[in-house]
């Protein structure tokens, strides 16, 4: 039995039929089930909008009990009220003062997640400033977002025996592929195109047979 769980990244476009189809993908995954988390990451639209469009998403994670986690923008998360912000890489140093601003802004409660790209040390940096998770990536050619990083395998692997914060693995990952990365220790698999590209209801379900 894996205890690796799924992590949902929407689409860009999360307008029309999308609360329909995460409605369809939670149910899918059931109580219990592998979707521990949704992360909500649209680009180009202001804060009003981007609170328009997810309200009824965040209200279909709370039904399922599911983390409704906010891309990008602590100001978004702290109007929403969400379960957590995940924070990018920024050019230079400030990546890891994100942490502690946001932990500010934010509370004690709100989950604060990190992308480290291949970055050990950014990943210990941004532990140390109060990450409750990290990203790893990415680790497949990805259909939602171009990436040059390639962590190993065996990074997981030594960040999962050294380290206690929890790892996420993104990154073109698909029930086909992803089975040497639950092997290795990852916490989440983040996937956004392996789920929304297609069917999402089958999609949830092949993952839920890889992780068992």
């Amino acid at each position: 039995m894996s205890n690796c769980q799924l992590y949902l990244i929407s689409p860009l476009d999360v307008s029309g039929e999308f609360p329909q189809r995460l409605e369809r993908a939670l149910e899918a995954s059931g109580q219990g089930g592998p979707v521990a988390a949704f992360q909500f990451r649209v680009k180009d639209v202001d804060q009003h909008e981007a609170a328009r469009l997810a309200e009824p998403l965040q209200a279909i994670c709370a039904a399922h009990d599911v983390a409704f986690v906010v891309n990008d923008s602590v100001a978004l998360a702290k109007r929403l009220g969400a379960d957590g912000v995940h924070l990018g890489q920024q050019d230079g140093p400030e990546g890891i003062l994100d942490v502690r601003e946001a932990r500010d802004e934010l509370g004690r409660d709100v989950q604060i997640g990190v992308t480290c790209h291949a970055s050990r040390h950014l990943a210990l940096e941004a532990g140390e400033a109060g990450a409750d998770y990290v990203a790893f990536g990415s680790f497949f050619p990805s259909e939602t977002k171009q990436s040059e990083h390639r962590p190993e395998l065996s990074m997981i692997e030594w960040w999962a025996e050294m380290v206690e914060i929890p790892s996420v693995g993104i990154g073109g990952i698909t029930p086909d592929n992803c089975g040497p990365l639950i092997e290795a220790g990852i916490d989440f698999l983040a996937v956004s195109h392996a789920v929304w590209g297609g069917d999402e209801v089958a999609a949830v379900k092949a993952f839920a047979d890889k992780l068992g």
